[in-house]
């Protein structure tokens, strides 16, 4: 186990070789025996990493957030002499979360760490490379009671208002950060907008988002008022960098001064930058999605709803924004009843 590998293959190649389970490829010229009771460790990350991919839709960059869990999961139980999947036990991946407490990571680098362990071992069982899942015995720690970060309505108005720049790259900027606020998109989701996902006639926006999954978000106002003059006025002239050529960068609706799709560093300078005026100098764009959420919560919004268009498989993952909401409640009945004052 102390070999490392090349992280995991994402093209064709890697679904050709897969073909719906985990594939059986040869390893050092053999062939592991279907339902053995050794199989290598590593080889079976890189079976997972093919299985979150291809079978669950998992992005690059989560995929290759799972593989440095997991490899550092991995480098524990070689320290412990483990080798294979049934010499596993609770009490070995309790060590290891008690490890990863004790060098001060936050709990909820814990607690993803743990749920990785958790979903590599489970697939393991399913393909019968081991009989049990040793991680279902082990408590993931208990999430800590952080509320996001969160803009007043007021302060998202002076921001918005204060990014004034009429070239084509603050137009695109400008559009940008409305469509961040107005839509509670993601930073890789609005980067991965294509122009055939806009569909402003008719008042929304065909997005992806986690596991490549597709929904449908409304858009107007401010928000599409600022992309459509960035369409209008903004874009072409961007489009005309070198890297225009590219098939991608002609689809992406968000050009970087190349005329290539913008990355997500810009969009995180971009907000760093516009939180200035409001003297935020550590904004970060999720912090638009929880104001988003937390906005339309107070407005009335349905949970249901909100859901859809934030692209939320579980309703609990809203459930910080009610909590949100009743500060606000709370707050609002401090100021205003009368008992409150006696």
């Amino acid at each position: 186990m102390a070999a490392r590998r090349a992280p995991c293959g994402c093209g064709r190649t890697e679904q050709a070789a897969y073909s719906g389970g985990i594939a059986r490829r040869r390893y050092n010229g053999a062939v592991p025996r279907e339902g053995a009771a050794v199989f290598e460790l590593e080889n079976a990350l890189d079976e997972y990493l093919s299985h979150l991919r291809i079978e669950r839709g998992a992005s690059p960059r989560t995929a290759d957030a799972y593989r440095r869990d997991l490899e550092r999961y991995l480098a524990f139980l070689d320290e412990q002499g483990v080798g294979s999947c049934d010499a596993v036990t609770p009490e070995i991946i309790a060590a290891f979360e008690k490890r990863l407490a004790e060098e001060g990571l936050a709990t909820t680098t814990v607690r993803r760490r743990i749920s990785a362990v958790r979903g590599y071992h489970k697939l393991l069982v399913r393909e019968g490379l081991t009989a049990s899942n040793p991680a279902e015995a082990v408590d993931i720690p208990k999430a800590a009671d952080v509320l996001p970060d969160v803009l007043s309505i007021e302060e998202v108005g002076r921001m918005l208002d204060a990014y004034i720049d009429e070239r084509p790259s603050g137009l695109r900027d400008r559009a940008i950060l409305e469509v961040l606020y107005g839509c509670g998109l993601r930073v890789s989701e609005v980067c991965g907008l294509d122009l055939d996902n806009l569909h402003l006639d008719d008042g929304f926006l065909r997005v992806f988002g986690k596991g490549s999954k597709e929904r449908i978000v409304p858009i107007a106002g401010a928000a599409e008022r600022a992309l459509r003059t960035y369409l209008a006025e903004g874009r072409s002239t961007l489009a005309r960098g070198a890297a225009v050529a590219n098939p991608d960068a002609r689809a992406a609706v968000f050009l970087n001064q190349r005329g290539g799709r913008l990355g997500r560093q810009s969009v995180f300078n971009l907000v760093r930058k516009a939180g200035r005026a409001i003297n935020r100098y550590d904004l970060h764009p999720h912090t638009l999605r929880h104001s988003f959420a937390t906005h339309m919560l107070k407005g009335g919004a349905d949970l249901r709803v909100l859901q859809e268009i934030l692209g939320h498989a579980d309703m609990s993952t809203l459930q910080v924004y009610t909590h949100l909401d009743r500060t606000h409640l709370h707050e609002e009945y401090a100021h205003a009843h009368p008992r409150d004052k006696m």
